[in-house]
């Protein structure tokens, strides 16, 4: 009788963490389902003339074609809106308002200018930087991660949506 318990208690393991597991290959039809899509998307050209004008050289903004995730932001509660500029380095995404507290408390002891950042889901972010240039937010991310190594390495830019 025993065995037979433990057989079953095997093969309902078994099935129970194997489904949880998603497929490699349903990613992979969807990644390039995607390109696909991309692919055959029609390209207009539109030819224009061209004007040759002569400008002084000027020292040209810094880009960056770091990803970034876009969310519609306000400075939580008792928080500087004023702080929160088009892009910022959030180390820290939370529900619970205490561990969000905690962090922001704890980069505000290491020196940061954190401030807390509530989305529209209601999650606080924590953001330690707020910067107008991309590639000034991606320095400034890269200098976080490598500080704090292994911790925050998982530090993201958000783009601040109006």
């Amino acid at each position: 009788m025993n065995k037979i318990w433990l057989f079953g208690a095997a093969v309902c393991m078994v099935l129970a963490l194997g489904s949880c597991k998603p497929k490699q290959s349903a990613y992979k039809a969807a990644y390039e389902q995607a390109k696909e899509k991309e692919s055959t998307a029609p390209v207009e050209v539109v030819e224009q003339e061209e004007e040759v004008v002569e400008v002084a050289p000027i020292s040209k903004p810094r880009t960056s074609t770091v990803t970034t995730r876009t969310e519609k932001i306000n400075a939580a509660q008792g928080e500087d809106a004023s702080r929160l500029k088009r892009y910022s380095v959030v180390v820290g995404s939370f529900k619970n308002k205490t561990n969000a507290h905690a962090l922001k408390e704890r980069m505000q002891n290491d020196g940061y200018n954190a401030v807390l950042g509530e989305n529209e889901q209601g999650m606080l972010r924590v953001i330690v930087a707020s910067f107008d240039n991309k590639a000034d937010a991606a320095d400034s991310r890269d200098a976080i991660k490598a500080k704090y190594a292994p911790n925050f390495q998982d530090a993201w830019l958000l783009e601040r949506a109006y």
